[in-house]
């Protein structure tokens, strides 16, 4: 009786929070009212904090003048150092914080787990991988070291799935292989910094890091191609994808094609999370902990995708804003200060899930 109870209180209050909006045409289109909050509220927080970190430096330009120069009204200096030297730089972690946070959300709902990241799973640690190859055995330019990583990430997808295959691909297994996976990838990557020169290795453990220094309009073009190619086609998703969680068995009755949808959608994160590798390095725990965080927000069932996205673009910014203010003269690296909060953070969650037997 009280877990009816309460399943009765949660349908009730989830009807209470959902708006529906009809067009003339006949189409009615729901979405949650808190979730929609959320999303507005982190896009107002990601663009502050953008503001701010543009005009952090070592020339500080105030908010109200970065304002004005975005909007055509600055003066040549201030154009040059905004639009050509700090912009790129912000877009670039706005897109890779989005598409972490996107790949983390699809990647825990597909394996049901709130572990089941990229961090966890090892595609960043294969997008590492065919980077070190590059710059250690090939001593590749910086494009060629951007596609090694897109390739290693593509590659560790396709092997984990292969390797998570049993008659379809299940949560459980999915994570327990992509452990394994990740273990071996940070294996060989330790092996490639031992056979590099001291200039290769030097570059390749500053690329290892993640961060977004010298980041330009190079690297903004092809993610944001990407991200707009993929964001509609992980939408059009959703809805069974939210099946998808509740089970095989169950999404098999309600009509879903269970592979044919896991493959697109686990092809759609790893294309995410490889190209956000490739482009600032491999930036830890984003993809962890921004599903979680936006979860919590909205309180609504299901993988929370916009609000993911937001919240991880939110994240990686205010991260590279801290990294650049919060230790004085030192600048540090966004992935280190995202390692520092992410590790904090998983260390919580285990606790929480062990407390609730889940671990």
């Amino acid at each position: 009786m009280g877990t009816q109870a309460t399943q009765t209180r949660a349908i009730r209050t989830r009807a209470i929070r959902t708006r529906a909006i009809r067009t003339g045409g006949g189409i009615s289109v729901r979405f949650d009212v808190r979730a929609t909050v959320v999303v507005a509220a982190l896009l107002v927080a990601a663009l502050t904090a953008s503001v701010l970190l543009i005009g952090t430096g070592d020339f500080p330009i105030p908010a109200a003048d970065v304002i004005r120069t975005l909007l055509g009204d600055g003066d040549p200096g201030q154009e040059f150092i905004i639009n050509d030297l700090r912009l790129p730089r912000v877009v670039v972690g706005l897109l890779v914080g989005a598409s972490l946070g996107l790949g983390g959300a699809l990647f825990q709902s597909i394996a049901r787990n709130p572990l089941g990241s990229p961090d966890v799973l090892g595609i960043g640690q294969g997008s590492t991988a065919g980077a070190l190859l590059m710059i250690v055995i090939f001593q590749g330019s910086a494009n060629e070291v951007a596609g090694g990583a897109l390739v290693g990430g593509l590659f560790t997808g396709v092997a984990m799935y292969l390797l998570a295959w049993k008659q379809g691909v299940h949560g459980y297994r999915l994570v327990l292989v992509g452990i394994g996976v990740n273990a071996f990838a940070v294996a060989m990557n330790g092996y490639l910094l031992t056979k590099a020169d001291l200039v290769d290795a030097a570059r390749a453990v500053v690329w290892m890091t993640g961060s977004l220094n010298g980041r330009d309009w190079e690297q903004v073009w092809p993610l944001l191609t990407l991200c707009a190619v993929l964001l509609p086609l992980v939408i059009a998703y959703a809805r069974p994808l939210r099946m998808l969680e509740m089970g095989d068995d169950t999404a098999y009755a309600l009509g879903v094609p269970v592979e044919r949808t896991r493959i697109v959608l686990m092809g759609a994160a790893v294309l995410l999370t490889a190209a956000a590798t490739a482009a600032a390095g491999p930036v830890s725990f984003v993809a962890l902990t921004a599903p979680q965080l936006a979860r919590r927000l909205t309180r609504s069932p299901g993988p929370n995708l916009l609000p993911a996205m937001c919240m991880g673009a939110t994240l990686l910014i205010v991260a590279d804003w801290l990294s650049q203010r919060a230790f004085g003269a030192d600048q540090l690296p966004v992935g280190v200060v995202t390692g520092v909060l992410g590790g904090v953070y998983l260390v919580w969650l285990l606790a929480t899930e062990r407390k609730v037997g889940r671990i």
